[in-house]
């Protein structure tokens, strides 16, 4: 599979390897694959036998390509290991006959972003040595709170990547910020800024747009990339808890194949029902994409 910029569809295409290292594309895209694949009814009849790291690794095969099955498969059992998800990721639980909860927080950083940010740093070091970049990774990241701490986690002590993590010195908890600061690991950073998170985010994407930047970054050995929402990497694991999600519905009978699910997802800046909807166009059975909002409410409005 091949991905191409959402802003010139007709210019290079690329490979999964190379867009989960570069992140963003040249043009200021985001990277998306030129066609989604399909969910059969035997492929989730088939995922329902499996654990969840079985089925991420089915899922995102399905996007990355050029990582073979044994690769995906070694990737998702480490970072979906019960020592780091106590309990198993993302489990089903059910709430009364109609709605269930899906926990997303039985990870380390107890963030639902655990689930995109465990396997994430384990598929660029594979795209580092697929691409045969010799340059360390820079990763950049814009938070407003829980996602800083989930990508600090993600890629401490990992070789050949560095993370520094903007968060708006205002806008984040004390908790938050004090997991931030605490945070162990030697190639890991922190900094804070005047403004919000939109300006922290802006300030992020300005500094992947700098040539200049990027050329003195290169002389020094090092290439920028992205652990934002941006990242196909990021992106992709997050349409397996979904698929996981409706295959558990199946094997507790309370589903049978073909029944629609409505998804009702908190979200502040679309990222994680986006993936819902992904996997809505990939065929899984989903009816209503329902976002929920707290007082940042954008995207409900």
């Amino acid at each position: 599979m091949k991905f191409q910029s959402t802003r010139d569809t007709g210019a290079a295409k690329f490979s999964a390897a190379e867009v989960i290292k570069q992140g963003l594309a040249a043009d200021g895209g985001l990277f998306v694959p030129e066609s989604l694949p399909t969910l059969t009814e035997a492929d989730i009849k088939a995922l329902c036998a499996m654990d969840y790291p079985e089925r991420a690794a089915t899922v995102l095969g399905k996007f990355l390509t050029d990582y073979t099955a044994e690769e995906l498969l070694a990737d998702c059992r480490a970072a979906y290991a019960e020592e780091s998800f106590v309990g198993g990721a993302a489990p089903l639980h059910k709430m009364d006959d109609t709605m269930y909860s899906l926990e997303l927080w039985h990870g380390p950083t107890a963030a639902f972003k655990d689930m995109a940010l465990q396997i994430m740093p384990r598929l660029l070091s594979r795209a580092l040595v697929k691409t045969g970049e010799e340059r360390t990774a820079l990763i950049l990241v814009a938070t407003s709170g829980d996602t800083g701490k989930a990508a600090l986690e993600g890629y401490k002590d990992i070789e050949r990547i560095k993370i520094m993590v903007f968060y708006p010195v205002d806008g984040v908890s004390t908790v938050q910020k004090l997991q931030m600061q605490t945070q162990t690991g030697d190639n890991v950073n922190v900094t804070a800024i005047k403004g919000n998170f939109d300006d922290a985010q802006t300030g992020v994407k300005r500094i992947f747009g700098n040539a200049e930047t990027a050329k003195k970054l290169d002389g020094m050995g090092y290439f920028l990339s992205s652990a934002n929402s941006i990242n196909w990497g990021r992106l992709a694991p997050q349409i397996v808890y979904y698929v996981s999600a409706y295959c558990d519905l199946l094997c507790k009978g309370a589903l049978q194949y073909g029944d629609p699910m409505n998804v009702t997802v908190p979200t502040g800046n679309f990222g994680n029902i986006f993936a819902a909807y992904l996997a809505k166009q990939m065929g899984l059975p989903i009816d209503q994409l329902i976002c929920a909002s707290n007082k940042n409410h954008i995207l409900t409005d």
